[in-house]
């Protein structure tokens, strides 16, 4: 197995460009939000440089597991990834996950070792979901359930996010619940943004948001879910300092992703699937970084 094959995983199933950025945000935004809500100053850099390792390992065993997961399914109905046309096995990839535990743990522990416990829930919720709860046939049944089910993770990580900052003052801040609920929230608009599909881009046998609901409501769907993100991060602004800043942000953004769930409805051809996923991403970057550095903007203009 060579050092390119491995590389070439990454660019497809993992892309470190757009997630490494992506992920140093998030982790860097939850400890810095825990400690403007807590009204504490922010803690050393080794804090952050542990959230980053941290989101990173974990985001990758999640990657190896849903490669376990749907290793059927891709067989059957997308060959082309890496693993079925045999670019990587299984079986490295499996590997260098569980390898990656080690480092999440050391990441974490070195940092904090109380906050242990809550990676050890978080890597059985990781378990859990693995198996589809023991239940797949029943869950996959249930579209909403299993989306409802499976984002709930993104509340975990952020939990032992955030917990690096709190965890050390004893308690989490008050106003922690609205930041965890943008995380739940956030997760579902990048998980049905990037299952809105152009109608000649869907897979036989493959699940979408757009094939079971429709491009329409598919579409509705997604536009509630950031219209309920904005008004989190408007509530989270509220409690930092950073009200009016995030509310032009959940305003600009929620206008732009509305506007591109209209042209998507009207008509799901490659373009408008294209942007609904790349503002998908784009917006959640934004709630991010908006949540957790806006209220120093603030205070620099005032």
């Amino acid at each position: 197995m060579s050092l390119r094959n491995l590389w070439i995983y990454q660019a497809e199933r993992f892309p470190l460009a757009r997630t490494a950025p992506l992920l140093g945000v998030f982790s860097a935004a939850s400890i810095s939000a825990s400690a403007q809500l807590a009204g504490r100053g922010l803690p050393h850099w080794p804090a952050f440089l542990a959230g980053f390792v941290i989101a990173m390992t974990l985001f990758f065993q999640m990657r190896a597991c849903d490669e376990w997961k749907d290793l059927d399914d891709d067989r059957h109905y997308r060959p082309d990834r890496p693993i079925p046309r045999g670019l990587v096995s299984l079986r490295l990839i499996l590997t260098l996950g569980g390898a990656s535990m080690a480092l999440t743990a050391l990441a974490a522990g070195l940092w904090y070792p109380p906050v242990l416990w809550l990676l050890g829930l978080v890597w059985m919720w990781l378990a859990a979901m693995t198996l589809e709860f023991g239940a797949p046939a029943w869950l996959k049944a249930r579209p909403v359930l299993y989306l409802v089910s499976h984002m709930a993770i993104m509340p975990l990580i952020d939990l032992l996010l955030t917990a690096l900052e709190w965890m050390p003052h004893g308690r989490a801040p008050a106003g922690l619940w609205l930041f965890l609920g943008l995380s739940f929230v956030n997760g579902c608009v990048l998980e049905i943004g990037r299952k809105l599909w152009a109608t000649d881009h869907e897979i036989a046998g493959v699940d979408s948001y757009s094939r079971l609901w429709g491009p329409g409501s598919a579409s509705r769907v997604w536009t509630l879910a950031v219209g309920l993100s904005a008004l989190l991060l408007v509530g989270v602004g509220a409690c930092t300092g950073a009200l009016w800043l995030s509310g032009m942000v959940a305003l600009l953004g929620f206008a732009a992703c509305a506007g591109a769930a209209r042209r998507y409805a009207a008509a799901p051809t490659p373009e408008a699937q294209k942007l609904v996923d790349t503002l998908s991403g784009l917006w959640v970057f934004l709630c991010y970084a908006t949540a957790g550095f806006a209220p120093f903007l603030v205070r620099a203009l005032t």
